[in-house]
């Protein structure tokens, strides 16, 4: 958001007064630097402030929940990068639609009115194409300049995921990406392997620290381990330090229910990632990545594999100590969070690279010094419940119209954490 006027005038005010008081105006020859203070603050304003009248206009095709799902995501960021002119679409929205402020029209007068908001990108969100695009009009306004792209390629390189509810095998099988072989994973593989043994040398005396820590903290073991799913499903322990009292009695994965059991350094520990990190030696081991989707327990994979669409995918590489899931959203409390973080998952998978890593690496640092985002799920802006209705509460297995986001019962296991 660009800033207000009265902001401005504010600072600069203030910025004069506190000049008055560490340079006197008697002092003429400090006037200047006041004065070019004060310049930069309102050129600063008038800058922020064309470029947001500046954003491009993004000009919709189609009322599918796609469509809803992009105004959402473009008008939740604290930035937006487009402003959205409007809605194309063959029939008027229903009034209770999220998208029927915003119909300008049908498709048969697409040309007049691209002519009449003049758009910088088309993004195409009709859900069947078979006989209802515009092609002559698309065309023409294609060659002269107005990008024209498929809404879920728009959304994906927008939002950081993938939308899986629209996504159809054949998309997937013909799409770029998904570069798990060759050099690229080779040296992320190497660089895990460095950077974990470096890690863990230069981290022993906090490991050290922190394993006192947790012993005098509450009783039970320093060290969890747990049956996660690795590469190609294969079980395996993973490490990290114990943030909860033991308990005798079976419990869900879901954190949400093991709130009541997180110990007073545990807290810390999960605030920080902390706990994470003696799973450098699980690295070591060739069991993990440094970067890669977070494995999931064993107890909840043959769930996860029936009830999230294109999970499979996520057992083809390498799971991670940090991953762009977690970066991006944080912890996953029920089925429909789950998939959230899948959609990010698959976004990672299809598009890992070098950078990408680097990327998830330094925000994950980010994390660890601030604390801030790791604890808690990250949520959308209150607009999205303007745009995209939540959904009704369903009980614990009811179907819903997407079948991979059906609600299921909990698993039962003595982990306590997911």
């Amino acid at each position: 958001m660009c800033p207000r006027p009265t902001i401005t005038v504010h600072f600069a005010s203030t910025l004069i007064v506190a000049s008055q008081v560490v340079f006197p105006l008697t002092e003429m020859r400090y006037l200047p630097v006041v004065l070019l203070a004060l310049a930069t603050s309102v050129l600063v304003w008038f800058v922020a402030r064309e470029i947001r009248a500046k954003a491009p206009r993004l000009l919709i095709l189609g009322s599918s929940p796609m469509a809803a799902r992009l105004i959402e995501e473009i008008e939740s960021s604290r930035h937006p990068r487009y402003v959205v002119a409007g809605i194309v679409a063959d029939e008027r929205p229903a009034t209770a639609a999220p998208v029927a402020a915003r119909w300008l029209g049908p498709c048969d007068r697409l040309t007049e009115i691209v002519e009449r908001v003049h758009p910088a990108r088309i993004v195409v969100a009709i859900a069947d194409r078979s006989d209802r695009l515009p092609l002559q009009s698309l065309l023409a306004w294609r060659v002269r300049g107005v990008v024209v792209e498929d809404a879920a390629a728009f959304y994906e390189r927008l939002s950081g995921k993938i939308a899986i509810e629209t996504l159809r095998p054949i998309a997937l099988i013909m799409s770029k990406g998904f570069r798990n072989h060759g050099a690229g994973p080779a040296v992320a593989r190497i660089v895990s392997l460095v950077v974990a043994a470096v890690g863990l040398v230069l981290v022993a005396p906090l490991l050290a620290a922190l394993a006192a820590a947790v012993k005098l903290d509450s009783r039970g073991p320093v060290l969890f381990r747990h049956e996660r799913a690795g590469r190609d499903g294969r079980p395996f322990a993973l490490v990290k330090f114990r943030t909860m009292h033991p308990c005798a009695e079976a419990t869900s994965e879901w954190v949400v229910d093991n709130i009541d059991r997180i110990t007073r350094l545990g807290r810390w520990l999960r605030r920080f990632r902390l706990d994470e990190l003696p799973q450098l030696v699980n690295v070591l081991r060739g069991e993990m990545n440094l970067i890669g989707p977070r494995p999931h327990p064993t107890s909840n994979h043959a769930l996860f594999m029936k009830q999230i669409a294109y999970y499979e995918v996520r057992s083809s590489v390498r799971p991670g100590v940090t991953g762009w899931a977690q970066v991006r959203h944080g912890y996953a409390n029920n089925l429909d969070e789950e998939t959230e973080k899948m959609r990010y998952d698959l976004y990672y998978i299809k598009n890992r690279s070098l950078w990408l890593d680097m990327r998830i690496l330094a925000e994950t640092v980010g994390i660890i010094l601030f604390g801030q985002g790791s604890s808690e799920v990250r949520r959308p802006s209150p607009s999205r419940s303007a745009l995209v209705p939540a959904p009704p509460r369903r009980r614990v297995g009811e179907a819903t119209s997407i079948p991979w986001l059906a609600s299921s019962p909990r698993v039962r296991s003595s982990a306590g954490r997911s």
